[in-house]
């Protein structure tokens, strides 16, 4: 009989269409066989244990360059590493083209950072801020057959929202070289009228950051980009989607035919525009984009998830540090809160939150979330079957879960380079203990066993 490199047995195995029993056999990083009474080098008894696809964050913010001397909180190192605990084994960060910058310079400067650093797989999208003529002619279908095949745009933040004119020029770039587009849904304009006048009444604490961005911007400029994508035909990715009415405008699209991916995060499962309100500018560590809303609307992302309207669970994580001069509570953070850098951390904290509150209290079942943290990833963004699931030929990337393991979210416990969790004081059952990437165990026990570097960045 041939024995594997590595052999998982004893597990319960899931992916995102089936739940079953039996060994699994590893040779070199990939999974070689599926059957009972394998052999092995090495074997791992996951008796009582879930053993899962590794998940694959889609949508993590990594050594970004940020303006006005705003620091992100993780580099490479830190951001995979936290990943990589959380049950992650490939993460897609985004490179971001600044303004007057070439596609090709942002990509370079943005590989160097990566390079020799990663603890997970890594795969790069693109964020274009700045789509002139060159880019849209040149330089972004050359980065497309690079296999850089897919980007995001904004539709606010001043210096990265684009027009209308633009989304659609870029839409039609996409559509022409059969890249994936992902879209930010907030109105600018709406959301700095509001700051203004919020300004002019003296509302500067964090909590105007959710009055300032209400669920109609959100709404609105969901309607737009999907109709300006049905304009050109074809089809978008709508990230972090926080409310019942942004997904009532997805699924109006979807039944005129539109093809729409639909994605929610953790915090609006989680968090409340109330957490904002915190004492002592405490309200910094929850402003991010969109906000969060009310228990109403985080009971609608619930049935998002549950009922198939959101095809994807990301982490969004976007970290900064809290107490800190280039972070949270830099200068004019301090006293304004549109100042306040937008972004949460999450990255490590993302599974763990939906096997708890989903799998563990009856919401979903294992496949439904193999399908939403990992899957449904690979598929939207060209890694499927290689990453993504447990079968023959596909990568060993694995995650194995105690369902029985209970522990209290605390930022001191989490590897990310924040200060902070958003999530500190939760108390979740279920963790994954061990993680394999590519055949090798990086965590067993809940202790590292890698070295930074391990990881390889992803050409799709």
């Amino acid at each position: 009989m041939q024995e594997f490199d590595l052999v998982i047995t004893g597990g319960t195995i899931a992916t995102a269409s089936d739940t079953f029993q039996c060994d699994i056999g590893i040779s070199d990083g990939k999974i070689a066989a599926l059957g009972t009474g394998l052999k092995g080098a090495e074997v791992i008894d996951a008796t009582g244990k879930y053993v899962l696809p590794g998940g694959i964050d889609s949508h993590v913010h990594i050594a970004q360059p940020s303006s006005g001397g705003i620091v992100m909180a993780d580099d490479f190192e830190s951001g995979t590493r936290s990943a990589l605990f959380g049950g992650n084994t490939t993460v897609l960060p985004f490179c971001l083209q600044q303004k007057g910058q070439t596609i090709r310079q942002a990509l370079n400067d943005y590989h160097a950072k990566q390079d020799g650093e990663c603890y997970t797989d890594v795969s790069f999208h693109l964020i274009i801020t700045d789509p002139t003529p060159e880019v849209l002619g040149q330089e972004l279908p050359a980065a497309f057959e690079d296999g850089y095949k897919s980007f995001k745009v904004f539709m606010t933040y001043e210096d990265m929202r684009l027009n209308d004119a633009e989304l659609l020029q870029t839409f039609d770039v996409a559509r022409d070289f059969g890249a994936t587009v992902m879209i930010h849904c907030e109105n600018e304009d709406a959301i700095k009228f509001l700051i203004e006048k919020h300004e002019a009444a003296g509302k500067l604490r964090p909590t105007s950051h959710a009055t300032t961005r209400p669920v109609a911007v959100e709404r609105e400029a969901t309607h737009r980009a999907l109709s300006l994508a049905e304009v050109v035909d074809i089809p978008l990715v709508i990230v972090h989607v926080s409310n019942r009415a942004a997904m009532e405008e997805i699924g109006r699209a979807r039944a005129r035919g539109q093809k729409v991916t639909a994605e929610t995060c953790p915090q609006y499962l989680t968090l409340t525009a109330k957490d904002l309100e915190g004492m002592d500018w405490e309200g910094a560590k929850f402003v991010c984009s969109p906000p969060p809303r009310d228990e109403k609307e985080q009971e609608a992302c619930w049935e998002g998830i549950i009922n198939g309207t959101f095809d994807l669970f990301s982490s969004d994580h976007c970290p900064f540090r809290y107490d800190s001069e280039d972070g949270k509570l830099n200068p004019r953070g301090r006293t304004n809160f549109r100042y306040v850098p937008n972004g949460i951390p999450g990255v490590e904290t993302r599974m763990p939150i939906l096997f708890s509150e989903g799998v563990m209290k009856g919401r979903i079942d294992l496949s439904r979330f193999v399908a939403v943290t990992s899957t449904n990833h690979a598929k939207t963004y060209g890694l499927y079957p290689r990453k993504g699931t447990i079968a023959v030929g596909s990568d060993a990337d694995i995650a194995i879960w105690d369902p029985s393991e209970t522990r209290v979210v605390a930022h001191a416990d989490l590897h990310d380079g924040s200060d902070y969790s958003p999530y500190e004081g939760m108390e979740l059952t279920g963790w994954p203990t061990t993680v394999i990437l590519r055949g090798k165990p990086v965590i067993a026990g809940g202790a590292l066993k890698s070295e930074k570097g391990n990881g390889t960045y992803l050409r799709r």
